[in-house]
């Protein structure tokens, strides 16, 4: 039986993919939430948190560029977010409400794993290309079926120590403590889950059979 051939892309290219997406839809609103809290209070916050997201929308609306689902989820989240916060007035409900919906996409990626439908698999679709040949091999849905298990209890530890730190601490203190916090237990993550993709993709190319040398009959 005669398999599948494709080319295997290199780790460098994916997170040279994945990384500006990356940064422009998780970092860089967090980012500009924090630094208009401090400069313009919590409906200044809200307000730019907001703004950036749509811009981002409307950025990619304007140059014809597509819209990642992910994108899209944000942009609602946030805009419930910000009218719960404006509504109640509370920067401790304004953080509450991710913390909480972390906490569900959490028990989502369980049930995507139960499911056979591992999450994290079309999630990494928005940020990088993987041919369909690899989606198909078994290795690479144990993968992914493993690694949505690590983000699962990433997510949910990320989400206990979140809220006990905002029903705790001082906002300015959770803000730091919680970033430092997750920023670890994610980068721990992130590193075994980069090492862990790059052992199947090596794994795949010891798999894959290369052609036979023509020999004379």
């Amino acid at each position: 039986m005669s398999h599948p051939t494709f080319t295997l892309p290199r780790i460098t290219a994916l997170l040279r993919q994945a990384v500006p997406k990356l940064l422009e839809g998780v970092v860089a609103p967090l980012a500009v939430f924090y630094t208009a809290l401090a400069l313009l209070g919590l409906d200044g916050a809200l307000i730019a948190a907001v703004s950036w997201v749509y811009a981002g929308v409307l950025w990619r609306v304007v140059r014809r560029r597509p819209i990642p689902g992910t994108m899209l989820l944000a942009a609602i989240a946030i805009t419930a977010r910000a009218a719960v916060g404006w509504w109640t007035g509370s920067a401790v409900v304004y953080f509450l409400q991710p913390e909480l919906g972390t906490i569900c996409i959490s028990m989502a990626f369980l049930a995507s794993v139960r499911l056979n439908r591992p999450l994290v698999q079309k999630l990494t679709l928005d940020y990088i290309h993987l041919p369909s040949a690899v989606l198909r091999h078994e290795r690479v849905r144990r993968f992914f079926a493993r690694i949505t298990l690590l983000w699962a209890f990433v997510l949910l530890a990320n989400s206990t120590v979140s809220i006990w730190l905002l029903l705790h601490q001082s906002i300015g203190t959770y803000l730091l403590v919680r970033t430092a916090v997750v920023a670890a237990i994610s980068g721990v993550a992130v590193g075994i889950s980069i090492y862990a993709f790059r052992r199947v993709l090596r794994r795949l190319h010891t798999d894959t059979p290369r052609p036979r040398a023509l020999t004379a009959g």
